[in-house]
């Protein structure tokens, strides 16, 4: 199943100029759990899918909102000439297409 299957919202937006969040949010504990303890859940499949070095990846659950937030490093600082995503809001697709198991 994909985690936007899986998950109620997920989102992206800037968390500053060098860093991208993604939030997850999930309606049941069940699917918070499943996502969380996925073996295609981790920091080095999320820095594959982001190409970046899993170093720079963290994922950060919330259990008590249902929350899980997955912070990475921009490539490039927002509103450089290099940036294609000024407000960092259309990041969340390359993992909301992943296949949880």
């Amino acid at each position: 199943m994909k985690l936007y299957d899986l998950a109620m919202v997920c989102r992206s937006k800037n968390a500053g100029p060098f860093q991208v969040t993604i939030d997850l949010m999930f309606d049941s504990a069940e699917r918070y759990q499943t996502v969380l303890n996925s073996p295609a859940f981790t920091v080095e499949t999320i820095g594959n899918l982001y190409q970046t070095d899993p170093e720079k990846v963290a994922i950060k659950p919330f259990e008590r909102i249902l929350t899980i937030k997955v912070v990475l490093a921009r490539s490039c600082s927002s509103g450089s000439p290099l940036d294609s995503d000024v407000y960092g809001s259309q990041q969340h697709f390359p993992l909301g297409n992943l296949e949880i198991e």
